[in-house]
């Protein structure tokens, strides 16, 4: 049997944690504890977090005691353990939580047991490792990004298949492939014969894009990546998109000229609904004043940007800001912070959370059950510029989420690797 001994941002990543473990033993620190009271008073996602561990606590505490071990379903146990039932060496003995952790791992280790410290904090690994304590990431929702399902691919195929494709408008073809999943056919003796093809998991065959020629909120896409993602973003049939890339790709754009085409133009939704997390990049500028509207102009500058740049080619003969001030007077856009949206239910809706990338799983999930009937999601990201600290490229909830829903036929991805905002962007997304 091994112990797992668990530090306080793993539990707040994953409030499930505690669980999945299988049948071993997880000890969890009152310095875990102490701090999980501290955070239980936020009214964020680490606060519900908080909260949501300590009714798992409580509910496993009625059913034995605690200080001695509580069997789970799982075969496995649950034990908190009070600081001074430990023995630390001096260099640890200082005021840090994290010290007190690390000593109770420490000294479970000494009486022989197979410790292993589960913390999301780089260094605090780095210090277990110093004093000989096996240390890892928790890993329970982590994908291997560079295995990661891209969206689409490009097939050499005979060309008698492409004239076929052309001719009857679908093609089958013995390769597996998940639904909503793009293909590029070319043909395989090297002539210039080629198509744009998507699955459809129905009719188990490649069908042509809907929306090849499409220009929505009069944006015309600039290469197949965005012919792919401007397919998926206008499809009725998917209600989930991801979208992940290097900056100057153009996911935020696409999703707002789409989901201006749905929801203005086509009125197939009620309302265009803009959040993104509130993590700030470089030092926080602390507390922000005036009213939440305001607060968000200053997070949402991005949206803000591709909003008034795709109004303005749309409405020359207006004033940019007025006409955008009238959108959101209207209701037919409205901007909020994902701390406000836990709570509301939000129907036949056009979605677009971006930055998703500084998101946990657990996040994804509570983002992603708020939805009602009719609303349709789309998630933009880039794995690789993550601002908080216990996220990575293969931890966040973005990836997570590309790897738990391909396959599903409601679903549809896309990553894009190319750069189209500028020569000096794309060399930026390149060498830097």
């Amino acid at each position: 049997m091994k112990t797992f001994v668990l530090d306080t941002n793993v539990l707040l990543h994953d409030p499930e944690a505690i669980f999945s473990f299988a049948d071993n033993k997880v000890v969890l620190p009152m310095t875990v504890i102490e701090e999980l009271d501290g955070f239980k008073r936020l009214n964020d996602e680490r606060g519900r977090s908080a909260r949501l561990i300590s009714r798992r606590l409580d509910s496993l505490r009625i059913k034995g005691k605690l200080h001695s071990g509580v069997k789970i379903k799982n075969g496995g146990t649950i034990i908190i353990m009070l600081d001074h039932e430990v023995q630390v060496p001096k260099e640890l003995i200082t005021p840090k939580a994290d010290h007190h952790i690390l000593g109770v791992a420490l000294s479970l280790q000494s009486k022989g047991e197979k410790v292993i410290f589960i913390t999301k904090d780089i260094n605090l690994r780095i210090k277990a490792e110093a004093l000989g304590i096996d240390a890892q990431d928790y890993e329970k929702e982590k994908v291997k990004i560079e295995e990661l399902y891209t969206g689409w691919r490009e097939l050499k195929v005979p060309g008698e298949k492409i004239d076929q494709f052309y001719k009857e408008e679908k093609v089958t073809l013995k390769n597996d492939f998940y639904p909503n999943e793009g293909v590029i056919l070319r043909d395989e003796n090297g002539s210039s014969k080629s198509a744009l093809t998507k699955y459809n998991a129905q009719k188990k065959m490649l069908i042509p894009l809907f929306h090849l020629n499409a220009n929505p909120w009069g944006l015309k896409a600039l290469n197949i990546e965005q012919r792919f993602a401007i397919e998926l973003l206008l499809c009725n049939d998917v209600n989930l998109v991801t979208l992940i890339g290097i900056p100057g790709a153009g996911k935020t754009l696409l999703s707002l000229a789409c989901g201006l085409q749905k929801t203005v133009e086509e009125r197939q939704f009620r309302r265009l609904f803009i959040a993104r997390p509130i993590v700030p990049v470089g030092r926080d500028l602390g507390f922000l004043p005036g009213t939440k509207e305001e607060k968000l102009t200053s997070w949402m500058g991005a949206i803000y940007d591709n909003l008034e740049f795709l109004i303005d080619r749309t409405h020359h003969d207006e004033k940019v800001e007025d006409k955008v001030q009238y959108f959101f007077s209207t209701g037919q856009i409205e901007i909020e912070a994902l701390t406000y949206i836990r709570g509301r239910s939000l129907p036949n809706q056009y979605m677009i959370i971006d930055d998703a990338q500084n998101l946990t799983p657990h996040e994804i999930k509570t983002i992603i059950s708020r939805a009602g009937s009719g609303t349709k999601i789309v998630l933009t990201g880039d794995p690789y510029q993550i601002d908080d600290p216990y996220l990575d490229v293969a931890s966040n909830g973005l990836t997570y989420l590309v790897e738990r829903f391909k396959g599903q036929e409601i679903f549809g991805h896309l990553s894009f690797t190319k750069s189209e905002r500028s020569t000096l962007a794309s060399l930026a997304a390149e060498f830097l």
